[in-house]
């Protein structure tokens, strides 16, 4: 076994941005961990490890060390379960806080005020004082430190007052406090739990139980149970169980789900099914191939699973600033607490730095990113768009050139033979016999397509066949030397060669028109004859300077850094493997899902339908995404760079303004639930 491994543990407890932070540079350092990240939208830690220095026994004693804790049920079950406490804790504090806010509006009761608030603060307020000393223990401070400071002070000053024979009493402003966060943690928790709906719908796709063939008996058993090689029974109007291979029927299949197109598609014996989509009225049987997380949706969710939880470079500002934020409020606090006693009672200080501590919410910024990343990438997979992660995702929104390949990208990668033009001496069918001879033995599209227009007829054998990568073949015909490229040879000498065509895909032109309507600079990219090239971008609209022909596979990267050179920030769109470098040489790699998987590997964004359409689709939401994000950041900070001089009362000389601590709780917990709100609003980009 390797020993560098990759983990994506769940983490819970955490409230905050803070909490993410010192989760993740407790995990960055134990030992053997080269990497770790911890997602605060997601609940999630990617970590990256040396098996041989380090396991998952002692990541997880990392994470307890410091007061968080590694849950062993499921992310959605430990969500609901967290749903449910919230909201008992929520009604057992709602139950005594209503009291005692009405004699506190009363100024009646302060006693029954203190005993009544006591079950508000330890019951339904335990977690944060809880969760604050465990900070304190490891000398560090996050949301829950903030609130337990402003909730504890209230109350213990309060509690010294009735000590003392007084009245002016904050007993509600304690009791308040705690219910509005816990109401504001319980809106959050539900929209963020929209916000991963994508993965949710996705797994839900699976169907549960399969039916399959044993010892020639029909039997119903649970779809995880499903081996490769079962034969499976798929009726009318079902869900495929797993990925396969049809071998008795037929049948139209919806496929939506994984490709974004709506149109069902045909499936006669031979053809490959995935699992998840959904059977038309035909009926079939199929031999599994792929079952589990090997198929293309157990793929697919894996992918989104990982974007979801990875961070894009604009959160890096927000990681920083939130990591150091609870400890500058409270220094805020206790500034406000010392300038404020200096000038007016102790109750007013005490007031503005309760209100300090609990209306400074690094929540809002640290879901600033995640959320909308985890909402437009979920949605984009909804689509048939798979984008990696949030660098891919950053990457795609600041594209202003887009580079195609041209077989298989904005053709259909099927040639064919259209006119064939023999050299003087030659014959056409002694030209086409010749370079069917060489082709046999090549998989290439052009060589299929050479193979598909000598049909019937006789081919000599060919012997010591050699491809040549970005040229083309050459094999022993018949004694004579034979290479077929762009032209056809025999013993070096010229023979003929072959017009060929490649049909344009249907959306091919629109793609390129929408793209150049976004402000894209669109270049194509090819190794074919430069006349080709010229009529295909003719077809699509792309302008004749901005073709690449007779480019050889290995200088395709070398083209696409000589714009990235120019100022382009590049996006490189392709299917084939010899379009991998390119991929990954550029800005941001698209591949067609219809390609092959290796240049998917190499890609940032996978457009799992071979529609050249969904590069300008995918663009878009990136570019929706980041535009999210920063609304997202930009509201979060100045939301606190207004809120926090008004809570310590800077603008009391000139306005007379005081801002009630039960009002900057509430204001605290809706500016949590916005950003989540906001980020929704991807769902539906068009």
């Amino acid at each position: 076994m390797p020993a560098a491994q990759e983990v994506e543990l769940p983490i819970g407890g955490m409230t905050c941005a803070a909490c993410a932070r010192t989760v993740e540079r407790q995990l960055a350092a134990t030992e053997g961990v080269e990497k770790a990240s911890v997602n605060f939208a997601t609940r999630t830690a990617s970590v990256r490890f040396d098996g041989a220095r380090t396991g998952i026994e002692a990541l997880v004693a990392a994470v307890e060390d410091v007061g968080f804790d590694v849950p062993a049920a499921p992310q959605e079950i430990v969500e609901q379960l967290e749903r449910k406490a919230l909201r008992r804790r929520l009604a057992v504090g709602a139950i005594f806080a209503t009291p005692v806010f009405v004699l506190g509006m009363l100024e009646m009761q302060p006693v029954l005020q203190f005993a009544l608030t006591l079950p508000v603060l330890l019951y339904s307020g335990g977690p944060f004082y809880r969760d604050a000393w465990i900070a304190a223990r490891h000398r560090s401070a996050n949301m829950n430190t903030l609130i337990a400071m402003g909730t504890g002070a209230a109350f213990t000053y309060s509690a010294y007052v009735i000590a003392t024979g007084g009245r002016e009493v904050y007993f509600e402003a304690a009791a308040v406090i705690v219910v509005l966060i816990l109401l504001g943690r319980l809106l959050e928790s539900r929209a963020r739990g929209q916000a991963s709906g994508a993965i949710r719908r996705l797994m839900e796709l699976t169907p549960a139980t399969a039916r399959i063939l044993r010892d020639g008996v029909e039997v119903e058993v649970p779809a995880a149970e499903v081996g490769v090689g079962d034969v499976v029974i798929v009726r009318p109007g079902e869900r495929v169980p797993v990925d396969g291979v049809i071998r008795e029927g037929a049948s139209e299949l919806d496929e939506s789900m994984l490709t974004g197109e709506s149109l069902p598609v045909a499936k006669l014996r031979g053809a490959t099914v995935f699992g998840g989509t959904v059977n038309g009225t035909g009926a079939f049987r199929m031999e599994a191939t792929r079952t589990g997380g090997e198929t293309a949706l157990g793929q697919i969710i894996r992918l989104v699973k990982k974007a979801q939880g990875s961070k894009a470079p604009v959160a890096r500002l927000a990681d920083v600033v939130s990591g150091w934020f609870s400890l500058a409020v409270l220094a805020v606090a206790v500034v406000t607490f010392a300038v404020w006693l200096a000038f007016a009672p102790l109750s007013q200080a005490l007031v503005h730095a309760v209100a300090v501590l609990i209306i400074a919410c690094p929540c809002a910024m640290g879901l600033a990113t995640p959320t909308a990343i985890m909402v437009g990438t979920g949605s984009g997979a909804e689509r048939g768009i798979l984008i990696k992660g949030g660098e891919a995702l950053e990457a795609a929104a600041r594209i202003n050139t887009v580079v195609f390949d041209k077989t298989g990208t904005l053709t259909n990668g099927r040639p064919r033979v259209t006119r064939i033009v023999p050299a003087a001496g030659y014959t056409e069918a002694e030209v086409l016999r010749l370079a069917a001879a060489v082709e046999q033995w090549s998989e290439h599209p052009v060589a299929k397509a050479i193979l598909a227009r000598a049909e019937g007829l006789s081919l000599e054998p060919a012997t010591d066949f050699k491809s040549i990568p970005g040229r083309g073949a050459e094999a022993a015909v018949g004694g004579r030397k034979v290479f077929v490229g762009r032209t056809v040879e025999v013993d070096g000498a010229y023979a003929g060669e072959f017009e060929i065509s490649d049909e344009v895909r249907p959306g091919s032109a629109e793609a390129v028109t929408t793209l150049r309507t976004m402000g894209m600079d669109v270049w194509m990219i090819t190794g074919d004859h430069a006349r080709v090239a010229q009529a295909v971008a003719a077809e699509t609209g792309i302008e004749a300077a901005r073709v690449l022909a007779e480019v050889l596979p290995e200088h395709k990267d070398r083209e696409v850094s000589r714009l990235r050179a120019a100022g382009g920030r590049v996006a490189m769109v392709g299917d084939g493997v010899n379009d991998a470098p390119a991929l990954a040489r550029a800005d941001v790699g698209i591949a067609i899902g219809t390609g092959t998987d290796i240049a998917i590997e190499a890609a940032g964004i996978i457009l799992m339908r071979g529609d050249p359409r969904g590069v300008a689709e995918a663009l878009a939401l990136a570019r929706r995404t980041l535009r999210v994000i920063r609304e997202n950041l930009f509201w979060a900070l100045v939301y606190n760079a207004l809120g926090i001089p008004v809570a310590a009362g800077v603008l009391y000389p000139w306005t007379g303004w005081i801002l009630s601590p039960m009002i900057a709780s509430g204001a605290m917990a809706m500016s949590s639930v916005s950003v989540v709100l906001n980020s929704l609003r991807l769902r539906k980009t068009r």
